[in-house]
C-alpha cells in the first residue's frame, strides 16, 4: 500500500477535529415544540425536499451520458460528490452565510446558525412560518448540493478530481451563499430592491454559467473534443429525473401546499414540453436531424428558464419563455461551437443564458410589478442585477480557480487526459458493463 500524500493527511485530520467540534455544539431538535406546525405544508416539503435531491443524482445521469465513454464514471461522480461535501459545508456554516443575521445585506452572520445552532422544529417566521425550520434549511441545502454539479459539465473531460473538490468548496461558500443571501434572505440588497427569482434563476443557473465560462477559460480546450455521448438512454434517463425532481425546486419554492405551488408546477411543465419541441423543430428548421439528446437539452433549457419566473406568471407566458430560451440556447450552442471556447457541455449556454432569458421575461411578464403591466422599475432593477451577479460570478469563479491552481494542478496531465478520467483519477471502468 502507497503512502497517503501529506495532503491527504492534512484534509483527515481537519475531517477529525471538525466531527469533534459539531459533536459537542450539536443541539438537539426533538425537544422542541412542534404543536403549531402546519401538516399539509409540512408533508409537501419533505417531498418537495426530496424531489430536488432526486435532481443530483439525475444531472449525474445527464452528463455522464454525454461524456466519452472514458470518462463516464468521473463525470457523474463529480455531480453525485456534491451530496456529500456540500451538506457538510452546510451543516457547518453555509446556511448561516446565506439565511443568517443579515451582514449589510451581503451576507449572513456565519455564527447565527454555526452546526444548525437553532435551526430545529419550530417555524421561523420569516423563513418557515407553517413548517419546521430545519426542514427549510434541508430543503435550501439541495439547491445548495446542485448548483456546484451544474458547473462540473463545463470543465469535464480534463478537471483533476482534488481540484474539483477544492473549488466545490471555495465556490459554495464565497459565491453560492452570498447569492442566496442577497437574493432570498429578507433584507438582502437583491431582495430589497424587488428583484424575483422565485426558485434560483440567479442564485443557481446564472451563477453555474457564468462559473463554467471562466472553468472553461481557465482549462482550456480539451485535446481531443471530437467524440460521440457515451450513453443516450443516460441523457433520456437523466432528463426525466431532472423533470421530475424540478417539480420539487420550483413548486416547493412555494414553501406551502397552496395555489402558488400548484401554479408553479403547472408553469414548470409547460415552459419545459415548449423547450423541447421548440428545439427539435428549430433543429429540423435549419436542417439537423431531430435527436434524442436535442429532445433532452431543449426540456432542460425550458426548466432553466421558468425556474425564476414560475411563481410570477401564468401558463400561456410560460410556454413563451420556455420557446425563447430555447431558441436562445440553441442558437448560443451553435455559435459557440464556432469559437475557441470548449465548454465540454455547453453549460454557459444552457444554465447561463437560459438563467439570463428566464429572469429578463421574468421582469417582463410578472404579475402586476412587470413590463407588460406598464412597470419600469421591476426590470431595471433585474438588468442591474444580471450585470452585478455576471461580474460577481465570472470575477469570483475565475479568482477561485486561480487560487485552486496555486494549491494543485488544475487539469490532468496530458497523458491522463488520453488515458481517460475514470482510470486515470479512480481506478475504475465501464468497460465491464459495455
Amino acid at each position: 500500500m502507497s503512502r497517503p500524500k501529506t495532503r491527504w493527511i492534512v484534509i483527515f485530520a481537519i475531517l477529525v477535529i471538525l466531527q469533534f467540534l459539531v459533536l459537542f455544539n450539536a443541539e438537539n431538535p426533538i425537544s422542541d415544540t412542534v404543536d403549531t406546525i402546519d401538516k399539509a405544508d409540512t408533508a409537501w416539503m419533505l417531498v418537495a425536499t426530496a424531489f430536488v435531491l432526486f435532481m443530483t443524482p439525475g444531472l449525474s445521469f445527464f452528463y455522464g451520458g454525454m461524456v466519452s465513454f472514458k470518462n463516464v464514471i468521473s463525470t457523474m461522480l463529480q455531480s453525485f460528490i456534491a451530496l456529500g461535501v456540500i451538506s457538510l459545508l452546510w451543516y457547518l456554516v453555509g446556511f448561516s452565510l446565506a439565511f443568517g443575521d443579515s451582514i449589510g445585506g451581503f451576507i449572513g452572520d456565519p455564527r447565527t446558525f454555526f452546526a444548525f445552532k437553532n435551526v430545529g422544529l419550530n417555524p421561523h417566521p420569516a423563513f418557515s412560518p407553517t413548517f419546521p425550520f430545519l426542514l427549510f434549511a434541508l430543503f435550501q441545502l439541495k439547491f445548495a448540493i446542485i448548483t456546484p454539479a451544474l458547473i462540473t459539465g463545463s470543465f469535464a473531460e480534463r478537471v483533476k478530481f482534488t481540484s474539483y473538490l477544492i473549488f466545490m468548496c471555495l465556490f459554495s461558500l464565497l459565491i453560492y451563499c452570498p447569492l442566496a443571501h442577497w437574493t432570498w434572505h429578507p433584507d438582502g440588497f437583491l431582495r430589497q430592491w424587488g428583484v424575483l427569482d422565485f426558485a434560483g434563476g440567479t442564485v443557481v443557473h446564472m451563477s453555474a454559467g457564468f462559473a463554467a465560462l471562466a472553468g472553461a477559460y481557465m482549462l482550456g480546450k480539451r485535446e481531443n473534443k471530437d467524440h460521440h455521448p457515451a450513453n443516450i438512454p443516460f441523457i433520456i434517463l437523466g432528463t426525466g429525473m431532472l423533470w421530475f425532481g424540478w417539480f420539487g425546486f420550483n413548486s416547493g419554492s412555494a414553501l406551502a401546499a397552496n395555489g402558488l405551488a400548484v401554479q408553479a408546477f403547472g408553469t414548470t411543465n409547460m415552459a419545459s414540453a415548449s423547450a423541447m419541441i421548440t428545439w427539435v423543430m428549430f433543429d429540423a428548421l435549419v436542417g439537423r436531424k431531430i435527436s434524442a439528446m436535442g429532445a433532452c437539452i431543449g426540456a432542460v433549457v425550458g426548466l432553466v428558464a421558468i425556474t425564476p419566473a414560475a411563481g410570477f406568471v401564468n401558463l400561456g407566458q410560460s410556454v413563451f419563455i420556455g420557446f425563447v430560451a430555447a431558441i436562445v440556447s440553441n442558437l448560443a450552442v451553435y455559435y459557440k461551437q464556432k469559437t475557441s471556447l470548449d465548454d465540454t457541455l455547453d453549460v454557459f449556454p444552457c444554465h447561463g443564458l437560459g438563467g439570463i432569458t428566464g429572469m429578463i421575461l421574468t421582469a417582463v411578464f410578472a404579475k402586476d410589478v412587470g413590463l407588460i403591466y406598464g412597470q419600469y422599475q421591476t426590470f431595471m432593477y433585474h438588468i442591474i442585477a444580471l450585470v452585478i451577479v455576471g461580474v460577481f460570478t465570472f470575477g469570483g469563479s475565475y479568482l477561485i480557480f486561480k487560487i485552486t491552481s496555486m494549491i494543485t494542478y488544475m487539469r490532468v496531465s496530458p497523458d491522463d487526459e488520453r488515458l481517460g478520467l475514470d482510470l486515470s483519477q479512480h481506478a475504475e471502468t465501464m468497460e465491464a458493463t459495455r
